[in-house]
């Protein structure tokens, strides 16, 4: 049944991650960011390091706003068990960025080891395979796990499916921008 009324929690949980959004889209991508959400020189327009995560506190602010204003479901509102589904969540993600930040580091070291060459990951972070390993396995892992947590087990057709994702989400970021690098190379 639907009902006007929201429980407080999801008012506090929207509440929160409004507040999350606005400080991260006013202070923190301001002060942390290099460069606006694009960037201009001699007349040509690039991506700036500002544009995706205001993107990304723009979604927040968008779930925060449905959330609060939108309609509820009577008898529905956050309990222990959404708390440990957010848990599961939030250990998805930091493993996911964890392989994104690491792997390509690690086997470049591992090749670094193998074959006696004076290899560094800064400098091949922007040349194929290297550029793609941690986004590809990272990435992979996120969507893959996400998917298995929503359907409770994990399926080789889910894996399949998080490749051919991250792939396309590869090819859509790094083909058409020349001086863009894919996450998380920027900080390596």
């Amino acid at each position: 049944m639907i009902s006007p009324f929201r429980s407080r929690t999801d008012t506090w949980l929207a509440l929160l991650c409004i507040a999350i959004a606005l400080l991260a889209a006013l202070a923190w991508i301001p002060a942390d960011s290099g460069t606006g959400i694009t960037e201009q020189a001699r007349r040509r327009v690039t991506i700036g390091d500002a544009l995706a995560p205001t993107i990304a506190a723009g979604v927040i602010l968008l779930g925060a706003l449905m959330t609060l204003f939108g309609r509820r479901l009577e008898g529905v509102g956050l309990s222990l068990r959404n708390l440990a589904f957010l848990g599961l969540l939030l250990a998805f993600f930091a493993i996911s960025f964890a392989l994104m930040r690491w792997t390509g580091p690690a086997v470049v070291a591992l090749a670094d080891a193998a074959t006696g060459q004076e290899l560094s990951y800064r400098a091949l972070r922007d040349t194929a395979p290297w550029k793609y390993l941690g986004f590809v396995l990272g990435g992979g892992a996120l969507i893959a796990g996400l998917i298995a947590a929503m359907e409770g087990r994990l399926r080789w057709r889910t894996v399949l499916i998080a490749l051919v994702a991250v792939v396309l989400l590869a090819a859509l970021y790094d083909l058409p921008f020349d001086d863009l690098l894919l996450p998380p190379n920027g900080d390596v």
